[in-house]
């Protein structure tokens, strides 16, 4: 159970770690960015939103891709063979429970969905927050 722990835990920070780098550059990227005198005010915003959904996305996809890295490394992962599938459905905490891991790294799944639902917030957060402040700066919303 300790190894489970100390397994999940340094994943999760990476994970966290990245999530984080990858904040630190939205907003810097949002902070540089013109945005003051923009014709099209809308379609910009539709834009910035675009970008920092697909930023957001393309991160998910590298945090699920490193837990399905340390499952195989590890050899938690399914026989299947199906581990990026695998780190998904329990990132996502999707669990169809069509795939189980190695019964000595079950309690990974859960601390990889936990880790999924803290940076899934996250994103949530970010990306409304880039909302407001590209509105802010495109003059859609008051101060």
């Amino acid at each position: 159970m300790m190894a489970n722990i100390a397994v999940g835990l340094l994943v999760s920070m990476i994970n966290v770690g990245l999530h984080a780098l990858v904040s630190v550059a939205l907003v810097h990227w949002l902070d540089r960015l013109g945005l003051g005198h923009r014709r099209h005010r809308r379609l910009t915003l539709a834009v910035v939103m675009g970008a920092t959904g697909g930023l957001l996305t393309l991160t998910h996809m590298a945090e699920v891709a490193l837990w399905a890295l340390v499952y195989v490394l590890i050899g938690a992962a399914p026989a299947s063979g199906n581990d990026f599938y695998f780190a998904f459905i329990n990132y996502t905490t999707l669990g169809y429970g069509d795939l189980l891991p190695d019964e000595g790294w079950r309690l990974l799944g859960p601390m990889a969905a936990a880790n999924g639902v803290l940076l899934f917030g996250w994103s949530t957060a970010l990306i409304f927050g880039a909302l407001q402040r590209a509105a802010r700066r495109l003059g859609l919303e008051k101060a």
